[in-house]
């Protein structure tokens, strides 16, 4: 018996030692951490069930027959955050470079799997040098039977990717089906086709960075949310954030103790909007103030800036927060500000996640470059997750809410439960001086008289009271009371119940 259970001690050590101890050295030479390493961090002490330590690849050709690793370059199974249970799994780069094979698909796949049966988050470790081409379509097939997962997961049970190093070819798709996206400066990289590729195609010279690295991802393409220093930083963050999300689409957002009154009063807020309509404020300290402790979660902040999302709580549970931002671009809604924000109510609505929404916004942003590049289709996207999200919806209008814009911003037409207005609220189809540009065009050559009408319109049109007046705004409350009236809408919406027609699904506007 002692022999079996030294042999057994012996073949964990060598699953645990990965590529070996010259190749985990290069590894913490890159500043990257091991995939063990890694799960260490990101899990409560004590807590991972390993799954399939003993795996190894089935290849024969290429002298692989010889070349094996217990694990076969993935670390599997479940574990702990803060108490929660989720499933993981941490791809090895100190093994064949972290390479997809036959058998690391299928240990992903079953962890995968297991969390959709139980209910609980899937948080994926990524760090792989793409397909095992030794295995060729072996290999192919494995991911492709990740995605079909990834995609029977989508709205299920929350998926996370933390991108801790290279993700290239077929790799980045598993990634980008998942729900949210983290990178580590400097050391991860995503990208289709790599620089040396890319270079003798289109002939244009481009470094890992330039073409796929963290900054380009967060800034330029929306690819991924959030960035962060190193390993250390984004595993606490990641463990930060899951606590923010319910385990699955049968559960409700977890509630967190917390000190903070729910009817705290914030008066600085009542100065908040400036008294210059053209004049832009910070949106997001209008948040802060608003949430518990003023903690907010904020997704893809350099990325369609105009816009505000994340997460934070009221009295103590979880609300997601969409904000347009007066700071840049006067908060316009555009291609990419509309994406954006319609791809996180929609992940909101899947989760049961009450979604606040914080209004002021001109309109559309207009030109030629929006309309060529399909701001119509996109724009509707925000339209689409608002109108079909059946989730607690509360919606305060700060100062403007222009034309098509409005109605797009969970306004009450589009089911919004309880929509609220400050009295510095605009509610128009447009701004005072474009609309008598259009209703008086031509007639009116005293610029007195122009001016006149102007404030006609801004005096009917410019403040709450008409959409008040039409039951369009439920009230007109003072700002520093916005707080203690969301908070108390939420506890009158906890139990709403509302279906939407039966399909097999509907056709978003991709």
């Amino acid at each position: 018996m002692q022999d079996i259970l030294r042999q057994l001690e012996d073949m964990r050590a060598r699953a645990r030692l990965g590529g070996g101890q010259k190749r985990v050295e290069t590894q913490h030479k890159k500043g990257k951490l091991t995939a063990r390493e890694r799960l260490e961090l990101l899990l409560d002490s004590g807590s991972f069930e390993e799954y399939d330590m003993f795996v190894e690849h089935r290849c024969a050709d290429f002298g692989m027959a010889d070349k094996t690793t217990p694990g076969d370059g993935v670390v599997t199974g479940h574990g702990t955050v803060n108490g929660r249970l989720v499933f993981v799994f941490s791809q090895d780069f100190t093994v064949f470079g972290g390479s997809l094979s036959e058998a690391h698909a299928e240990k992903i796949c079953k962890i995968m799997d297991q969390a959709m049966k139980v209910g609980a988050p899937v948080i994926g470790l990524n760090d792989s040098g793409g397909a095992r081409i030794h295995e060729g379509v072996a290999s192919l097939a494995g991911y492709a039977e990740v995605f079909q997962r990834n995609v029977m997961a989508s709205g299920v049970v929350p998926q996370i990717s933390v991108v801790m190093g290279p993700c290239a070819g077929g790799a980045v798709y598993s990634p980008a089906m998942t729900d949210f996206i983290f990178m580590v400066q400097d050391t991860a990289y995503m990208f289709v086709t790599g620089p040396d590729v890319v270079k003798t195609v289109t002939h244009e010279v481009v470094t890992l960075e330039e073409l796929g690295g963290a900054q380009s991802h967060t800034g330029k393409s929306g690819v991924a949310d959030l960035a962060f220093a190193n390993d250390t930083e984004t595993l606490a963050e990641t463990r930060r954030f899951v606590d923010f999300l319910p385990a699955s689409n049968r559960e409700q957002p977890p509630v967190w103790p917390t000190e903070d009154p729910s009817d705290r009063a914030e008066m600085s807020l009542d100065s908040l909007v400036p008294a210059d309509p053209h004049k832009p404020y910070d949106m997001k300290e209008l948040i802060e103030k608003v949430l518990d402790e003023g903690d907010f979660f904020e997704l893809k902040p350099n990325f369609a800036k105009n816009i505000v999302t994340g997460f934070g709580r009221i009295a103590g549970a979880t609300v997601g927060i969409v904000a347009n931002q007066p700071m840049v671009l006067a908060g316009c809604l555009d291609i990419a500000s509309s994406r954006k924000a319609g791809r996180f109510v929609r992940f909101c609505d899947c989760f049961n996640i009450p979604i606040v929404t914080f209004v002021d916004v001109p309109g559309f942003m207009p030109g030629t470059d929006q309309e060529h590049n399909g701001i119509i289709t996109h724009g509707s996207k925000l339209l689409y997750a608002y109108a079909e999200a059946t989730v607690p919806k509360v919606t305060v209008i700060t100062r403007k809410a222009y034309g098509g814009a409005y109605d797009v911003m969970s306004s009450k037409h589009l089911r919004g439960d309880v929509n609220y207005a400050w009295p510095t609220a605009e509610i128009a189809v447009m701004g005072p001086k474009g609309a008598v540009e259009i209703i008086f065009r031509g007639t009116l050559d005293d610029p007195a008289a122009a001016e006149a009408k102007t404030e006609e319109y801004r005096e009917k049109f410019a403040n709450p009271f008409i959409a008040a007046h039409r039951g369009f705004i439920d009230d007109v409350i003072l700002p520093h009371s916005t707080r203690k009236r969301i908070a108390n809408s939420l506890a009158m919406l906890r139990n709403k119940k509302l279906d939407n027609p039966w399909k097999k699904h509907g056709n978003v506007p991709l």
